[in-house]
């Protein structure tokens, strides 16, 4: 199955019956497929004049109840940004799928790239938490694609599946199980309030329809959802929750995997450079080569580089400039190396096994 299917068919498991989007390669695919498969399962696929709406018909679906999600790349990820931050600020559950290429602008609309994940964390404009995964494979599209629907049902938060043009026209053999896990959305219980938290911090949702009068603003609003943009303190008690919602379940969000937890070198990957680390690793059979490899890298897993007790040096291969080493840099004394790739072209073994041989 191609990567772009796998998305399509992991969202309608998921109980996704809402697309909103607007054709862009290389994410085209995944909105062919919702077309062609929603209508038959009583969903609502949706070609929207653009971006800016795509985002917007999902938010307003979502509040229906529906399980909503919308596909794109770089220049229709930057036209959704306004309604993303209004997502987030009216804690609305939607998954945006970025399959990501060459930029910046038109760029490389065929070749992969991994350009816009700092773009995705810090796009819209104010403070916020997002939680993005980033699948290395067709069997991960398909999975992080359920997983992205139940982080955003169980924060109440847009979540972003940033994946590639690698892996979206990438097609392998993968396992589809007869049913996938569905956490539902926690329901407003009777006499609280519609944006009043629960000890984790994420309110009730309260569904239009069901019989809750509920205004819905991006404006700072109070735990009625009634605007009050005026107050300092307000506005600092509402943006922090947004925050701390994520922040202080980054280790239950958190997924990677660790190979070779006492190396001394340390390669730290998302999406399709894990492949190539995990060719080297095996290729060379040295305990002194590590392996972090994240699925989750919005909230970033801190912790996990700790587990590297004898780590001495990171090496950060990304499809980008080294936009999340310098994340890595904020949480580590070791230094990390950035190996940069541009152009469209995945980091190859050889590439990665001559860098280590210069290190050594």
């Amino acid at each position: 199955m191609q990567g772009n299917i796998a998305c399509a068919e992991g969202a309608i498991a998921a109980g996704c019956r809402f697309f909103g989007g607007y054709p862009i390669t290389p994410s085209t695919e995944i909105a062919e497929h919702m077309a062609a498969k929603l209508p038959r399962i009583d969903g609502v696929f949706i070609q929207m004049e653009d971006e800016l709406a795509s985002m917007a018909s999902i938010i307003g679906a979502s509040w229906t109840g529906m399980r909503s999600m919308t596909a794109t790349s770089g220049p229709g990820f930057s036209l959704m940004m306004e309604n993303i931050g209004f997502a987030v600020m009216t804690e609305t559950p939607c998954v945006v799928v970025n399959i990501q290429r060459g930029g910046p602008s038109t760029g490389q609309p065929t070749m992969g790239a991994q350009g816009d994940m700092m773009q995705c964390r810090f796009g819209s404009h104010g403070d916020y938490s997002v939680i993005a995964l980033s699948p290395a494979s067709v069997q991960e599209m398909y999975e992080l694609t359920v997983k992205a629907f139940n982080l955003a049902d169980e924060f109440r938060v847009p979540v972003f599946l940033m994946s590639d043009e690698i892996v979206g026209h990438m097609r392998e053999r993968i396992d589809i199980p007869d049913q996938v896990p569905i956490i539902p959305r926690k329901p407003l219980q009777k006499g609280t309030l519609p944006f009043h938290p629960d000890a984790d911090l994420v309110p009730g949702f309260p569904q239009f329809g069901e019989g809750y009068g509920v205004h819905v603003t991006g404006l700072t609003h109070d735990e009625r959802g009634y605007p009050c943009a005026t107050s300092p303190g307000l506005h600092e008690n509402l943006v922090m929750r947004l925050v701390n919602k994520i922040e202080s379940a980054r280790d239950r969000i958190a997924d990677y995997s660790i190979t070779n937890p006492e190396a001394e070198t340390v390669f730290v990957t998302y999406g399709p450079p894990a492949r190539s680390v995990e060719q080297v690793v095996r290729d060379l059979g040295r305990d002194d080569i590590g392996h972090l490899r994240l699925r989750v890298v919005w909230p970033f897993p801190e912790s996990a580089l700790k587990l590297f007790a004898s780590a001495k040096q990171f090496l950060v291969p990304e499809m980008n400039m080294g936009q999340v080493a310098r994340e890595i840099e904020r949480h580590v004394d070791q230094p990390v190396i950035p190996i940069p790739k541009l152009g469209g072209n995945l980091h190859s073994p050889d590439e990665l096994k001559a860098r280590l041989e210069v290190l050594h």
